[in-house]
């Protein structure tokens, strides 16, 4: 049986195409490598058939020997590297973890498949390819109009962000220096379930839940493109059998909104599947109206003002296009935290208490 690596693949977005590919019934083994770090998760891994249920093997995509051995023993055809740290608010405060995950470790999984590749038949390098899941983040910010495309020049301005344009441009380097087939998307702001409380869907989901202030950072204008994230892994299986070698992909879900109109909207579904009046946190707090507890807090260091992606290329060339709209995507997404409590304590317990981050000084 051929295989498919998906590294990160107990993460938000991982996890997610796991359980995508069990769905569609494919016929690869499905093997994930994750360092299991704070945000992955082998409960985010349940419920898979027992046909499709994945290999799972620990280690971290910047320990070489880890690295060069799972390409040994596994003997892919598709790699998917969704590994990565991800969370911006993080960076700010640490960021060598970054430049270590993004940097180091997209290197070593791109040098192993170099390794790897050259010792391959004929037959199987025709077959191989590499994908880098990536982010619309290393092209920095626009202004009010416009939109990124493939052309558009990077400007990382976090050092998450700049660490993902490094591992961007190993891609394109392994590429043209080795004739390794890789393939790069960058995406916009996803969301769905299993995503790690720290991001903005589920913090304000969860906060609204227990009556807790849903902070909004500056004057809640920053605009993002909402991917939903089976949205997300729809295109990434399209990218990998009909992309072309060598070529990049931007992926966006035509939902452009600004992070006050998401939390709005938020507190909107909130009303409809749990009313206010029911709940009884919110009834504690002196609350009428989950919208009562929107604060704007102060903003987050070098925070872009909008991101929008022009995804024609995909869709024009690839044929792919998103199913959900943002208005359904959201209503499926709280619901599901709302449902899935066990899950929520779970990944939070003894790590992470919904706390403020990002908040570092500048130098002076």
């Amino acid at each position: 049986m051929k295989t498919i690596i998906v590294t990160g693949g107990a993460g938000f977005i991982g996890a997610n195409f796991i359980h995508y590919l069990a769905k569609l019934k494919v016929s690869y083994r499905l093997v994930v490598f994750d360092k299991l770090t704070y945000a992955g998760h082998l409960e985010s891994l349940e419920g898979l058939p027992n046909a499709q249920k994945a290999v799972f093997v620990k280690g971290d995509i910047a320990d070489e020997k880890a690295v060069l051995k799972l390409y040994r023993d596994f003997k892919p055809t598709y790699v998917f590297n969704f590994a990565a740290e991800s969370h911006v608010d993080r960076s700010i405060e640490g960021p060598g973890e970054f430049v270590t995950t993004n940097v180091m470790g997209a290197f070593q999984m791109l040098d192993g498949a170099r390794r790897y590749y050259a010792g391959l038949s004929t037959a199987a390098k025709k077959e191989f390819r590499f994908l880098h899941v990536s982010t619309d983040e290393v092209y920095g910010t626009l202004g009010k109009t416009g939109f990124f495309t493939e052309k558009t020049p990077y400007a990382p301005n976090s050092p998450y962000s700049a660490s993902k344009a490094g591992a961007d441009h190993l891609v394109r380097a392994y590429h043209e220096t080795y004739g390794l087939p890789v393939l790069l998307t960058n995406c916009s702001n996803n969301y769905g379930p299993y995503q790690f409380p720290e991001k903005l869907i589920p913090l304000m989901t969860l906060n609204a839940l227990e009556g807790k202030n849903l902070p909004v950072y500056g004057d809640g204008g920053n605009i993002r493109d909402w991917l939903y994230v089976e949205d997300h892994c729809d295109a990434l299986w399209t990218v990998m059998r009909k992309g072309k070698i060598g070529d990049k992909y931007n992926v966006g879900g035509d939902s452009e909104r600004t992070n006050k109109q998401v939390v709005n909207t938020i507190c909107s579904v909130m009303g409809k599947v749990m009313p206010a009046g029911r709940n009884q946190n919110l009834v504690k707090a002196g609350k009428r109206d989950y919208t009562d507890l929107i604060t704007f807090v102060k903003d987050r260091p070098g925070h872009d003002r909008r991101y929008a992606i022009d995804a024609s290329k995909i869709k024009r060339e690839l044929g792919w296009k998103p199913k959900h709209n943002f208005n359904t995507g959201i209503q499926t997404t709280v619901e599901w935290y709302l449902h899935n409590q066990d899950w929520c304590q779970k990944v939070q317990a003894g790590q992470y208490n919904r706390q403020r981050l990002g908040l570092a000084a500048k130098a002076k």
